[in-house]
């Protein structure tokens, strides 16, 4: 029987995500660790491809090699972050492809039904935080053909994480409890200087 829990309101956006989709967020965050735990058998980090950063080799793991995964996680948390518009519905369709395929993966493994998970979201956005959103999304569009393709598709791999795990309780809330008020608390200051010409605050 699947259960339906309640979003908690009170600068939450909401969202639907299933303990399948769930299931689908921490495999993907587990299956990209252990890669770069492992690194690729060398004893030393090995330059990235094209420009891109480092790749963890043997025992040398270079913590830069996660960058690009953990940026898309912050980015997928900003989508779910979005009270509306294309980033919030595009983090809506993310989900529900994640539950649709968790669900199926976790019907036929186990024959439990995925439950809906409460508080499934993060903490919305404000207009300073939407500023700062919104030119992030033109730098990504501008610079989307000088990156190189495995670094985007580390990116967007950690995109669809952000969208799974951003939820409102437990320990992944830390990880939208972090990022949505540094960006709009990035966007209060930004206008603060810019607006109300307080170059002190650019110091």
């Amino acid at each position: 029987m699947t259960h339906t829990l309640s979003a908690s309101l009170g600068g939450m956006t909401s969202g639907t995500l299933t303990t399948a989709g769930l299931a689908v967020g921490i495999a993907l965050l587990a299956v990209e660790h252990v890669t770069w735990w492992r690194g690729g058998g060398g004893g030393a980090a090995t330059a990235g491809k094209k420009g891109g950063p480092p790749q963890a080799g043997g025992k040398a793991k270079d913590p830069r090699a996660l960058i690009p995964f953990w940026s898309g996680v912050a980015f997928g948390t900003l989508m779910v972050a979005c009270p509306a518009g294309l980033l919030g519905y595009g983090a809506g369709i993310l989900r529900w492809g994640g539950n649709g395929a968790g669900g199926l993966a976790m019907s036929w493994m186990t024959g439990q039904d995925a439950t809906t998970i409460a508080n499934a979201s993060a903490p919305s956005i404000d207009s300073a935080g939407a500023l700062v959103v919104t030119a992030l999304v033109f730098i990504l569009f501008m610079l989307r053909k000088k990156v190189a393709k495995l670094v985007k598709g580390r990116f967007w791999k950690g995109v669809l994480v952000g969208v799974l795990v951003a939820i409102g309780t437990g320990i992944f809330a830390m990880i939208g409890n972090l990022v949505v008020p540094g960006v709009n608390g990035l966007g209060a200051w930004c206008l603060g200087a810019i607006v109300n010409q307080d170059f002190g605050a650019l110091l």
